[in-house]
């Protein structure tokens, strides 16, 4: 395992003013996706659509990284590139999910845990040959009645460190992704307690799988109030209660946090990341404050697309845009007159 070379890649992926796109939706994510605009999910379809976005001239200002499903990840370009050839040509850096979704976890009713560690020594091997310079995992915690429980902590982050520790040691740096949803009516005091609780058993199991934290990034949720609670959170608040929770748990050798956008609208998950900045850089903090979104990036373009290749260029405009506005909010400085701009 070679520790300098993990950093490098981690922070890369959190470079200043960049984060990353996640388009690893599983075949039944993107199908749903793309019944919402009428567009049959067919292979060549799920390629077409992802390739445009690959392709946006000038996206790499604003994304470091493309996390990639399997399918994607083997897939070639409509021109015969494969498709990691084309994210490093616009010099991105390709990642890999390479979990198998949430299941339901035994003895723990509403509970899940994430599948996918039988056989993944060989898989990251082949991955890595492929391309792939990091990977992920996404662990899920619903908020309800005695939930999440610490059972459910505890076996959600021994899956997440035995990922991380197999995937330094086939040189992929690990990114790990422990997301408290934000379904539910609960306060945002609900999602700070099971924000808290997950990250810290998750870094306990870490440093107990001797993972270099250093070549690691660390995706999760910001802290919300459920997106069904009487009254929801504001950005200020939640920036104050999502920097003091990381503060409390994640170790500053960490080279960076890359905010899921969770559920949240593409105005809310850029108006949250703009406060989390502001106030990151108002009272300082260890790590990068990135992103790594995929509702957040893709609504707009998925919806200008409509499954007709002449829309190319309409895609493109509004990926890059929201490229633009989310990376602006990355470094603290979204206006919200951008959006008036863009669509004048």
């Amino acid at each position: 395992m070679d520790i300098r070379k993990l950093n490098e890649t981690a922070r890369a992926m959190v470079a200043p003013g960049k984060g990353i796109l996640a388009a690893d939706e599983s075949s039944g994510t993107i199908k749903k996706r793309f019944d919402s605009i009428g567009v049959e999910s067919t292979e060549r379809n799920r390629r077409d659509y992802r390739e445009m976005l690959f392709r946006t001239a000038g996206a790499s200002e604003y994304i470091s990284g493309v996390i990639l499903y399997d399918e994607t990840l083997r897939q070639d370009g409509a021109d015969g590139a494969p498709m990691v050839d084309v994210i490093r040509g616009q010099g991105m850096i390709p990642g890999i999910k390479v979990d198998k979704s949430g299941h339901p976890l035994a003895g723990a009713p509403g509970e899940q845990v994430t599948d996918g560690l039988d056989g993944l020594r060989d898989r990251l091997a082949e991955y890595a040959a492929l391309g792939a310079r990091f990977t992920k995992w996404r662990a899920i915690y619903a908020i309800g009645d005695g939930m999440p429980s610490r059972y459910c902590s505890e076996a959600n982050a021994h899956a997440l460190a035995r990922f991380a520790a197999l995937s330094q040691e086939a040189g992929l740096a690990p990114m790990v992704e422990p997301e408290v949803l934000m379904d539910g009516g609960h306060d945002i005091e609900a999602c700070f307690d099971a924000t808290e609780m997950a990250l810290r058993e998750m870094y306990y199991q870490l440093g107990t799988h001797r993972v270099a934290l250093e070549g690691t990034i660390l995706k999760t949720n910001m802290v919300l109030s459920g997106k069904d609670a009487a009254n929801r959170a504001g950005p200020r608040e939640v920036a104050e209660k999502t920097i003091a929770c990381l503060k409390r748990t994640v170790p500053a050798a960490v080279p960076g946090i890359a905010f899921l956008s969770g559920g949240q609208g593409d105005e809310e998950s850029t108006v949250n990341l703009d406060a989390i900045n502001r106030l990151a850089n108002d009272e300082g903090a260890p790590w990068e404050l990135s992103f790594s979104y995929g509702r957040g990036l893709q609504a707009a373009p998925l919806k200008a697309w409509g499954g007709d290749a002449a829309n190319r260029e309409r895609v493109q405009e509004a990926y890059y845009h929201r490229a633009h506005v989310t990376a602006a909010a990355r470094r603290g400085a979204y206006d919200p007159a951008m959006e008036e701009r863009a669509a004048e």
